[in-house]
């Protein structure tokens, strides 16, 4: 049982920030993020992932890379739209 809801914990994370990255491509528009929750996100996920190394847990490991992944994909998204929108 604590292993399928740990499964479900991970895919809803891994796929938590999938929404936003379709909705900023949608909009071309990154303007309501906030650069601070995003870069302290990405700083709790990665020590999650240190922390899934450690423990050797692979469902803490993959969920948090994918999480990691989609952060760094709506920061890359967020740098690339707020630069657009200055010109």
């Amino acid at each position: 049982l604590w292993k399928i809801i740990g499964l479900t914990a991970a895919t809803l994370t891994m796929f938590s920030f999938f929404p936003q990255i379709f909705k900023i491509l949608k909009t071309k528009s990154a303007r309501d993020m906030s650069l601070v929750t995003l870069l302290q996100l990405s700083s709790g996920v990665s020590l999650w992932i240190l922390y899934g190394l450690y423990l050797k847990d692979a469902i803490i490991i993959t969920a948090n890379s994918v999480t990691l992944v989609s952060l760094v994909a709506l920061l890359v998204l967020y740098f690339y739209y707020k630069k657009i929108a200055s010109r």
